[in-house]
């Protein structure tokens, strides 16, 4: 497995890592279940592991089942999704933080986090607020590093911009969705990322399992599957102008001698700002898929290539 510097921290993590919404949430994953899943990622050598406090039970069966492991990787986790009685997102205000990563210390029995998040832009916070915030629990050793997740390229500008006018802890990662099917990001996120020195931690890098093959043009999508049980990822992913790209992607990647998932995996690797890929795993098997995933070295021509399939009719969303 290799290994790339996320950002500007000294923080090294494995270029396929592992998204924890699975655990107690999306999928309802019990803990014994969960174990061999983490426990096959630690042994293919996936050492960054992503969770939130808004995914259930994901960082309580993290912390029961990572033990003295937890010492050996990376440790992400976010803060600012969890929903409030009323629906909205909990924010990012500075009392909100300073409670709840108490309580994601305490769930994921640590007394530290590699790398604290921003889940989301929280438009009733002042940006100040929530960086004073993450800056102050960086200087006590609680957070080591911290990032954000699904800003705008504005929303990040402005942040950085604060970040460098009253000398506070900057971000070193941004979250984002980005995968062969989803790469609006390309168009002003991503140049900003890279202009202030960041990594990109790309998620849903399958486009909802689009990406793995299983759905086929003109067939329903597969009993048990992520976008057969869930309407709002079926509209949003499997459509007709998706699965024509997924058809060509595979014959693209078919013909190289290579699988559809490595193609996935390795066009976002191409990019130098990708510091890991996090994709969920809810069977050991699917990790040493996607372990094994890496390793397609894209030429010029091939990127071209992919460009031309994924691009065709305008930008792909």
């Amino acid at each position: 497995m290799k290994h790339r510097k996320l950002g500007k921290s000294e923080l090294q993590v494995s270029v396929v890592g592992l998204g924890c919404n699975n655990f107690g949430f999306v999928a309802n994953m019990d803990v014994e279940a969960s174990r061999k899943v983490i426990d096959k990622a630690i042994e293919v050598g996936i050492n960054f592991f992503d969770t939130s406090d808004s995914y259930g039970t994901s960082e309580e069966i993290l912390g029961e089942v990572l033990g003295e492991r937890r010492k050996k990787i990376v440790l992400a986790t976010k803060v600012g999704a969890k929903p409030k009685p009323d629906g909205e997102k909990s924010g990012v205000s500075r009392s909100y933080i300073l409670a709840e990563v108490e309580e994601s210390l305490r769930r994921l029995r640590t007394d530290w986090l590699d790398l604290y998040q921003i889940h989301y832009p929280d438009p009733k916070t002042p940006i100040e607020e929530t960086l004073r915030a993450l800056d102050d629990l960086v200087k006590q050793g609680k957070v080591r590093y911290i990032g954000c997740s699904n800003f705008s390229a504005a929303q990040l500008n402005e942040a950085q911009k604060t970040v460098a006018d009253k000398k506070l802890t900057s971000l070193v990662s941004s979250q984002d969705e980005y995968s062969l099917l989803a790469r609006p990001i390309e168009r002003e996120l991503l140049p900003a990322i890279e202009r202030h020195g960041m990594g990109e931690l790309p998620y849903f890098p399958l486009a909802s399992g689009l990406l793995t093959g299983k759905y086929k043009m003109g067939q329903p999508a597969p009993t048990g599957t992520r976008l057969e049980r869930k309407q709002a990822l079926a509209d949003k992913y499997h459509t007709a102008a998706n699965l024509e790209k997924v058809a060509r992607l595979e014959q693209f990647a078919t013909k190289r001698g290579h699988t559809l998932l490595e193609l996935a995996f390795s066009w976002l690797l191409a990019r130098p700002v990708v510091a890991s890929v996090i994709a969920g795993a809810t069977k050991p098997e699917q990790i040493e898929k996607n372990a094994k995933a890496a390793v397609w070295e894209l030429s010029a021509e091939e990127l071209a290539e992919i460009n031309r399939i994924t691009l065709a009719g305008g930008s792909a969303h």
